[in-house]
């Protein structure tokens, strides 16, 4: 396993950069914004996974280790594979991958090439308790959705028909009123719909 590159960026094309290590040049597969942070002629550090198949090795390379372990959690679902899961990263920044997987958001999803509504939601059905933390607003300590009562109150948010991002926000609004002990998740979601009924 390469779990990464470091060398200097002898080349840099629409999909894929080449990073010279010990004097080899190795040509690893990147976002788009993984690449506009690349200078040809610059120092890189990247984090990558190595695809091995019969007839190929294909190294993934990503801006950073977090963005890397999401792309190897997109392979676990059943249909995802290298191309589908990068794609992913292209389309979206890797905290609203884990926001749409958390919040069932099929038509965040969809907006990936390759993946249709069934594939979407097969993605959140194996995905959805693997994510972990989810960062929101400005990624502070308020600002991370930990699986209890942040994603309760967004899924309420959501069923009353707020859309993701309004729910987002209301979250994050919450969360920064907390001082001290944290109310009961019903208390939370009227206050998050208080807050929802001003901003209209």
């Amino acid at each position: 396993m390469i779990a990464s590159v470091r060398g200097v960026v002898a080349a840099i094309f629409h999909d894929s950069a080449v990073v010279e290590v010990g004097g080899v040049g190795m040509r690893v597969f990147c976002t788009p914004n993984t690449l506009a942070g690349l200078r040809t002629g610059g120092e890189a550090r990247l984090a990558t996974t190595l695809i091995v198949r019969e007839d190929s090795l294909t190294l993934f390379g990503f801006a950073d280790d977090a963005e890397r372990q999401l792309f190897d959690l997109l392979l676990t679902a059943n249909g995802v594979g290298p191309r589908i899961a990068q794609a992913v990263l292209a389309v979206h920044q890797p905290d609203a991958v884990r926001r749409a997987l958390a919040g069932g958001d099929v038509a965040a999803l969809t907006k990936v090439p390759g993946i249709g509504k069934r594939g979407a939601e097969k993605m959140i059905v194996e995905l959805k308790d693997k994510i972990g933390p989810i960062a929101i607003g400005d990624g502070g300590p308020a600002g991370v959705l930990n699986g209890a009562w942040q994603e309760q109150v967004r899924q309420g948010v959501l069923a009353l028909g707020w859309s993701a991002s309004q729910a987002d926000q209301a979250v994050a609004a919450v969360a920064e009123s907390i001082d001290g002990e944290t109310p009961s998740v019903p208390v939370l979601l009227r206050q998050a719909i208080r807050l929802l009924g001003k901003s209209r």
